[in-house]
């Protein structure tokens, strides 16, 4: 049975292709790229003299059910590639990993650069728990829309952004969500990397000072935890944990108790801790 490999690849830095990456690359009977003449440097590089294929986000379903049936019918091992960092997270792969999982094919990875990981683990954030989203919408109303969603949902969130419109998404974020802290990668393992942290206003400040800053790519690391939500976008299930945490007060439970219990039924913790801010305003303008 035939194998496929999910290989990683530098997102910068030639140094970080693991020799993991390169043996493999080697040994397989075919590299499904995203686009073959950035991989085919990469082996130019590393003395790798394996046939490519393309395999980008534009034709991957097609082609990639086409090289899973290649792989059946050849019994051979195929490598799929991105131009930078891991298949299929953010990039395309996906179509490729669907069908061979669809017809039985192993598939395994080859574990290395990921833009986004690099980026929360220099963030400086609580990162136990975090979302990724990718590309966010372009359209101000639709991205506004899924800035507030992404806080209800997540405590730290974790976004790619082109040079020329991450000033503009920051700007977004102070107006929407100003309690956000961002750590903004740019350039992550290449010379002249460099991350940018502080509340959303701060970053933003940062950014417009930098003659610089349409120059890179972006990896932002949103921290949620301090946000409290718009009240004209306040949801109805938010409303109600607020008399949800009253009775619980009620019952004898101090605020932290009570917030740990809303928790444990699945509530978000964003939400939980939203409704007890709104709450404890509401009893500080009663006294």
């Amino acid at each position: 049975m035939p194998t496929l490999y999910v290989v990683a690849t530098p997102i910068g830095n030639l140094q970080d292709m693991s020799p993991r990456a390169i043996s493999t690359l080697k040994s397989v009977g075919l590299i499904a790229a995203e686009d073959t003449r950035v991989t085919m440097k990469l082996c130019q590089v590393f003395d790798i003299h394996t046939p490519l294929t393309s395999c980008h986000q534009h034709n991957e379903e097609s082609k990639g059910a086409w090289l899973a049936e290649k792989m059946l019918e050849e019994d051979i091992d195929v490598a799929v590639t991105t131009d930078a960092g891991t298949p299929c997270v953010s990039d395309p792969g996906y179509g490729l990993v669907k069908a061979a999982v669809e017809r039985g094919i192993e598939v395994i990875p080859v574990p290395g650069c990921c833009a986004a990981v690099a980026a929360l683990s220099v963030s400086g954030f609580d990162t136990r728990e975090f979302t990724f989203y990718g590309f966010l919408p372009r359209e101000k109303k639709d991205l506004r829309e899924k800035l507030t969603d992404m806080a209800r949902k997540s405590t730290v969130a974790v976004v790619h952004e082109s040079p020329y419109r991450v000033v503009e998404l920051v700007e977004h974020i102070a107006a929407v969500l100003p309690q956000t802290w961002i750590s903004a990668s740019c350039d992550l393992t290449k010379l002249h990397e460099k991350t940018i942290r502080g509340t959303a206003g701060e970053v933003l400040a940062e950014m417009k000072a930098n003659p610089k800053v349409d120059k890179g790519e972006y990896c932002l690391v949103l921290d949620f935890h301090d946000v409290s939500l718009p009240e004209e976008e306040k949801p109805a299930t938010e409303v109600s944990l607020e008399a949800q945490l009253t009775d619980l007060l009620l019952s004898g439970m101090d605020l932290r108790e009570a917030q740990s219990a809303l928790m444990d039924k699945g509530n978000k913790k964003n939400a939980v801790k939203a409704a007890a801010l709104r709450l404890k305003r509401l009893l500080t303008e009663e006294e």
